[in-house]
């Protein structure tokens, strides 16, 4: 099935996103396993920017502009449903242990006796505190349930049941998402799902527990509760809702994936509580419950543009993913059909988490290099790189001599460090750019033409995204203006790719074949992504490509050498160099390309793709070169006999 935009995760993030996109127009799906299971349903829904005092300012402002927008988000969802939404501006109480410095008191800050006009019977040890006006809170699960029927009645997909085993992407962009109920494709994918965003993509974002309870309030009647405020004490919160109960959180509990409330976690929560507000220690308990909070190292969301085209991510909102919901929908809905990015969206970018640094110039020790104390890729140190190559085993392309084997290419990376870092890794000297991507700036590609020092990296402009031969031709061109334009004055190197078929990535030979035929008379040097056809191979060679690059299985599909028989056929009658290109995905299959004689290899997915891309680029370049060797010092024979590896003569008897 196909959809306009296909959002993955069915809390209150995807839900308020899904409503917004929908009410401008938009044909949405969110797919969830559980709606009712979604953390939003553990939270307490306080909206706090000001009780929080919150440090970083981009957050602070991300806060206030969602708080500000609360009240007619939440009229707009009730006159959708005609439910009540659960929302009440009631102030929050900030009260403290301890007095503050005297520069930190403001016009908002009471003393112990006046803090208690604002609500009595508060704890022994409260010295004065903070009142909020603005702050509020809402009824969490009544608003979820609200949007739940706010989605139903625009005609919103909702889809229960359903669990994502893998996001499928191909060339930068997401072509499919694989679930438990089949393969759904989308133009647009947005990735809601919280804590569980690392389990389909290796980003920052880590479970942190958290364990609540609430109590019933004793009502006397015609008589007020006998809490009024939300109390935001320190290292708890008092939040009484106006149906009696009141929700105690939380524990903040870096536990990983460990599930369920225990003793502790119970206690420590009570002890704080009775503490702020002695009375609640005789109320009766009416539930307890846990959740796991979406965490990132800086505590901050991860919000917008990812290394793929068409995904955008809305996850790791910690503390606030209530709060933060309907600043959360404008500003995607906004960069999902207007293609507008809000100037604050940069401060909460996914590659914000990675160091910047300058490319190395060679290669090759690898150290562990480490954010917030966590190893993240390896730092390269320049090295002479060892080789058992003979000095003239070169390869040459177009007259260009080349000591390496390896091209790699650019997408798909994390970050443009973790990019840079794998260039040098695999010791490659020959890189592949879409011409496309670097001239529109596409999101993952910012700043790419100059985060590579193409005085040592021979540029390879691709025309991928091309579905014609003219269209080929017309960015072949623009390439080759780009290579001029970084200084490769003489750079007429093009990697054609012809390719009509959105699904398998398989390119037209037909279209290929003019597009190379033109080309070679207009001056490139011309290497085509072909399959594995040993009669185009020959054509296009008879046509003056400087190279043929036949498939090893379908683009980024990490299968490995699926044509072994036609690429062996295409290597024996070929009198320009072989490019093994696609498919490869272990070290393994890029040394089995280069023992069958394959000239060189083209990989990227592989490599970018990796749990770790500079260990696996290195790993490619080592398994490149063995390959090579191997295919010069030609293997053994293969017998139909076992032959002893000892003489059988001289034994002992």
């Amino acid at each position: 099935m196909t959809n306009d935009i296909l959002i993955i995760g069915g809390g209150i993030i995807g839900l308020a996103i899904a409503i917004e996109l929908k009410l401008r127009g938009a044909k949405v799906t969110i797919i969830s396993r559980d709606f009712g299971q979604a953390a939003s349903h553990a939270a307490a829904g306080m909206l706090a920017p000001g009780a929080e005092k919150i440090a970083s300012p981009p957050m602070r402002s991300l806060c206030l502009k969602s708080r500000w927008l609360y009240p007619e988000w939440i009229r707009k969802i009730e006159d959708l449903t005609g439910l009540d939404a659960g929302y009440l501006p009631c102030g929050i109480l900030a009260p403290v242990y301890e007095l503050p410095q005297a520069e930190e008191i403001t016009a908002a800050w009471l003393d112990k006796e006046a803090i208690q006009l604002y609500q009595s019977g508060l704890g022994a040890d409260v010295v004065g505190g903070w009142w909020y006006p603005e702050d509020g809170q809402v009824d969490n699960r009544i608003l979820v349930n609200a949007l739940l029927q706010a989605a139903q009645t625009l005609g919103v997909d909702l889809r229960e049941g359903i669990a994502v085993r893998g996001i499928q992407q191909k060339q930068g962009k997401v072509s499919g998402v694989f679930t438990s109920d089949g393969e759904l494709q989308a133009q647009t994918y947005v990735l809601a799902t919280g804590s569980w965003a690392t389990q389909l993509l290796p980003i920052p974002v880590r479970p942190v527990k958290g364990q609540m309870i609430s109590l019933r309030m004793p009502r006397e009647p015609h008589q007020p509760l006998p809490l009024q405020r939300v109390l935001f004490g320190p290292e708890t919160y008092l939040v009484p809702r106006q149906d009696g109960r009141l929700i105690i959180g939380a524990t903040v509990e870096e536990v990983g994936w460990t599930p369920n409330n225990t003793p502790k976690g119970i206690q420590t929560l009570l002890d704080r509580a009775i503490r702020l507000y002695p009375a609640l220690e005789n109320w009766a308990i009416e539930e307890f419950w846990w959740g796991f909070r979406p965490g990132t190292p800086d505590e901050l969301p991860i919000l917008g543009t990812s290394s793929c085209d068409n995904l955008i991510l809305a996850v790791g909102h910690y503390r606030n993913g209530i709060l933060l919901a309907p600043v959360t929908a404008s500003l995607l809905a906004d960069l999902i059909l207007q293609q507008k990015s809000d100037p604050i969206l940069e401060h909460f970018r996914c590659d914000r988490f990675y160091k910047k640094s300058t490319p190395v110039p060679s290669v090759m020790n690898l150290q562990p290099s480490t954010v917030n104390g966590s190893s993240l890729y390896p730092k390269i140190e320049e090295k002479p790189t060892p080789t058992l190559l003979p000095k003239d085993d070169e390869l040459i392309i177009a007259g260009r001599k080349f000591r390496s084997r390896l091209m790699t290419g650019t997408g798909k990376y994390p970050n443009i460090e973790s990019m840079q870092q794998s260039i040098i890794a695999s010791g490659c000297q020959i890189v592949t750019v879409a011409v496309r991507r670097v001239q529109t700036k596409a999101p993952g590609h910012e700043g790419l033409a100059e985060a590579i020092d193409w005085t040592k990296i021979w540029m390879l402009p691709n025309t991928a995204g091309c579905k014609t031969a003219e269209e080929a031709i017309r960015v072949a061109r623009l390439g080759r203006e780009m290579a001029k334009l970084l200084g490769q004055e003489d750079n007429n190197f093009v990697k054609l790719e012809v390719i009509p078929d959105p699904k398998y990535l398989l390119p037209d030979p037909i279209g290929t074949l003019q597009a190379a035929e033109q080309l070679v008379k207009e001056g490139f040097a011309v290497l085509p992504y072909i399959n594995a056809d040993p009669l185009l191979a020959k054509r296009l060679e008879e046509a003056g490509c400087a190279t043929v690059m036949p498939l090893g299985s379908p683009i980024g599909s990490g299968q490995g050498i699926r044509n072994a028989a036609n690429i062996a056929i295409i290597i024996e009658e070929a009198k320009v160099p072989v490019v093994v290109d696609a498919g490869i995905g272990a070290p393994s299959e890029a040394a089995q390309a280069m023992e069958m004689g394959a000239d060189a290899l083209l990989i990227n997915s592989a490599i970018a793709l990796a749990e770790n891309p500079v260990l696996m680029a290195r790993a490619m370049g080592m398994a490149t070169e063995a390959g090579r060797v191997a295919y010069l010092a030609g293997r053994m024979p293969i017998r139909n006999h076992a032959s002893a590896s000892s003489p059988l003569t001289g034994t002992i008897s």
